[in-house]
């Protein structure tokens, strides 16, 4: 997208816009590990008092940023379909923006992965209408006492209300709201449960948090995650967006392709530096030592995942 992110809203006045403060404030270092808390309770706690701003995109696609991880919304006669569910606790904060955007109820739920940034919201949304679709592997890790250890937390099974009452292995085509919206899993990559949501109609793709935008990612090997997964995931998504796709990442600024470019280059150059210093026998601190990512701390490494965290969990995949 050379002159606009979308449909009456330029780059310039997009960039400089709040919602990239309110989109990572549940990212903030600060918060995240305040006082002896863990990172899974103080996420959920702070979630209450998270501002969330409304974006408008193009063919009648919204997306909701700062509830969690990005929330695209398509209201219409069939009633809202949301692509992921926030936190429980920003409910209130999520109802009012769905409100502002239309009054339709919510109908439909799409997860675009397990993990609780997306899911926590999964009981309320069902309580209220609406039918939820995701992965085969997000019904299982939701279904069961699962451990992710690079939050060091263990996650107990999901109320019944909040388990996907549908599933799918590899593709799936909807038409909701008269467009048609094709979802895709991905082969292992952020855990082993995603999949990208493609608005085609619009040319609007969300591709979950196998994309960051702005910031190191995480990356869940305790859930079939990995750095090479990633990798082709991102190779996947740049394969299929065009100049002027807009990409919706997991977190972080609405995007398109030249941004999600540099993020595919981060990924590629930090694996080939940390793989190359490890296969020289260099010790996990010794090549957080080398500050292999130094361009891009600054910008990049003030969120979820600091510098040394992506490196290691890097170093763990090579």
């Amino acid at each position: 997208m050379s002159t606009e992110l979308a449909v009456g809203v330029s780059r310039r006045n997009f960039l400089a816009s709040a919602s990239a403060a309110t989109t990572m404030a549940w990212l903030a270092p600060s918060r995240l590990f305040a006082q002896e808390e863990g990172l899974v309770q103080t996420a959920r706690k702070t979630a209450a008092t998270d501002k969330i701003t409304i974006q408008k995109l193009r063919g009648n696609v919204s997306v909701l940023l700062g509830a969690g991880g990005n929330i695209a919304v398509l209201p219409g006669r069939d009633g809202k379909l949301l692509i992921d569910a926030g936190f429980a606790g920003a409910r209130p904060q999520i109802t009012d923006a769905l409100a502002g955007i239309s009054s339709e109820p919510i109908t439909h739920l799409i997860n675009t992965h397990w993990h609780f940034d997306h899911t926590d919201g999964n009981e309320w949304l069902h309580s209220v209408g609406a039918a939820i679709l995701a992965h085969t592997n997000t019904r299982k890790h939701l279904s069961t006492t699962t451990r992710v250890e690079g939050w060091n937390f263990t996650f107990e099974p999901a109320p019944a209300g909040a388990i996907p009452s549908e599933v799918f292995d590899d593709e799936r085509t909807l038409k909701v709201n008269a467009t048609t919206i094709a979802l895709k899993r991905y082969a292992p990559a952020h855990t082993d449960s995603d999949i990208s949501v493609h608005f085609t109609d619009s040319d609007i793709l969300h591709v979950a948090d196998t994309f960051w935008n702005g910031f190191y990612p995480f990356i869940d090997y305790s859930t079939g995650g990995s750095i090479d997964g990633m990798i082709r995931a991102t190779e996947e998504n740049l394969a299929k967006v065009r100049d002027t796709t807009i990409v919706i990442p997991g977190h972080g600024e609405v995007a398109d392709k030249s941004q999600l470019s540099f993020y595919r280059d981060l990924l590629v150059g930090t694996r080939e530096k940390v793989a190359a210093l490890k296969k020289q026998g260099k010790s996990l601190d010794e090549i957080v030592a080398a500050k292999l990512t130094a361009a891009t701390d600054a910008k990049w490494g003030n969120g979820f995942r600091s510098s040394k965290d992506f490196v290691g969990d890097v170093f763990q995949g090579v």
